[in-house]
């Protein structure tokens, strides 16, 4: 990716790798930049999305016309950086309107070096990947475009033989690229009840957040961690973050999560975590068409028939039978969450040990909260192993 300072009436192009392309203006870095394009539903929460490790390497494309109208602020974002490799909006505000807001998204776009692009047709752009499916894109700027461009029209052959260059989604390892480095502790808020290792895979922050909420300290593992450091901390419980890539490429993720499953230690997985309890019972994975992301998901708990909103970002899903329970290596195990939308798995849990994962986000911090009792649940499986 290269980039240089922003330019509101630059010229810039998005190319797809099936060689559809769309013209527009550029928005955020000016310069190119490359990565897997998919859609996001969201109206809101535009900066958690961008915020999320689990975008690493992906290009956004914002479904919702409006973006940045409310800013961006220093209290939002789920990580330090902004992780999405590209950004697309058909109409950004102008000026960003609302009490918190510290400055614009453009600006913030800007000065964390995201290349992207406005005034697209984002409609369009999301009907043909609904049609044809998540796919490697490019976005083009300034001099990356004027230097394949003659009288003033770009090269599209040339941009699109650079976009099919750019690695696939499928086969990606990279958890390890967005996790922690060195251990971090989130303290309990008010009397601590519990401790739990969370395996971060790609972390979003108010995920130990809410499990600090119902006092518990949460000890922040690199995706590295063996499972003596796991051990290590003396945990009531263990926890597999979400994060980015494919998960058939998880292996050690995987191994570390049967070493927990063997001791019975509490387990509560979400989103990766998902897909890595899935392999580790022996279930395949498999690459969603375009994928589920957004706030708008309609999922149903099939253990109380209870259906959630709830916010998702994957693109990858368990291949587990809906319609009868499992035997694994673990003990029975079933699906205890499906989309309604498409029947996709969006949750797992074992009948014999204390062990559970759905495929979505109940931290939500954008919201919406429907699902904010699955940390209830991984509180009860605690109490019950303690008693």
């Amino acid at each position: 990716m290269t980039i240089s300072t922003r330019g509101d009436q630059t010229p810039a192009v998005l190319v797809l790798e099936d060689g559809r392309a769309f013209r527009g203006r550029a928005y955020g870095a000016v310069g190119e930049t490359f990565g897997e394009a998919v859609f996001s539903t969201g109206m809101t929460g535009y900066q958690e999305t961008l915020t999320d490790p689990s975008y690493h390497r992906q290009v956004v494309v914002m479904t919702a016309p409006h973006i940045g109208n409310t800013g961006v602020n220093d209290e939002d974002p789920e990580s330090g950086r902004i992780w999405v490799s590209g950004y697309v909006v058909r109409d950004p505000a102008r000026k960003p309107s609302n009490w918190r807001s510290q400055r614009s998204l453009d600006e913030e776009l800007v000065a964390q070096g995201v290349v992207g692009i406005s005034g697209v047709d984002t409609r369009a752009l999301t009907r043909h990947l609904r049609e044809r499916g998540a796919m490697r894109v490019g976005i083009f700027s300034g001099a990356a475009l004027t230097s394949v461009s003659a009288a003033g029209i770009p090269d599209e052959g040339t941009l699109l033989a650079r976009v099919r260059q750019a690695p696939e989604m499928t086969g990606a390892d990279l958890s390890a690229e967005v996790a922690t480095k060195e251990a971090y502790v989130v303290p309990a808020i008010g009397t601590k009840k519990f401790t739990v290792a969370a395996i971060d895979l790609g972390i979003k922050g108010m995920t130990p957040h809410r499990m600090a909420e119902r006092g518990i300290e949460v000890h922040v593992l690199p995706a590295t961690a063996t499972l003596e450091q796991v051990y290590a901390v003396n945990p009531d419980g263990v926890f597999f973050s979400n994060g980015p890539g494919d998960p058939s490429t998880a292996d050690h993720p995987v191994a570390l999560m049967r070493g927990v499953l063997e001791r019975s230690t509490p387990l509560f997985g979400i989103c990766f975590g998902n897909q890595i309890l899935g392999r580790a019972l022996g279930f395949g994975t498999y690459k969603l068409k375009y994928g589920h992301r957004g706030i708008n998901q309609p999922v149903q708990d099939r253990t109380t028939g209870k259906v959630e909103v709830t916010a998702h970002n994957h693109g990858f899903a368990v291949d587990a039978p809906l319609d009868k329970v499992s035997d694994t290596e673990f003990g029975r195990a079933e699906v205890s969450h499906v989309c309604l939308n498409d029947q996709v798995v969006e949750g797992l849990q074992l009948l014999d040990r204390p062990a559970f994962s759905v495929q979505y986000h109940p931290e939500a911090a954008a919201g919406p909260h429907d699902a904010a009792y699955l940390f209830d649940r991984f509180t009860t499986l605690m109490e019950g192993q303690r008693a």
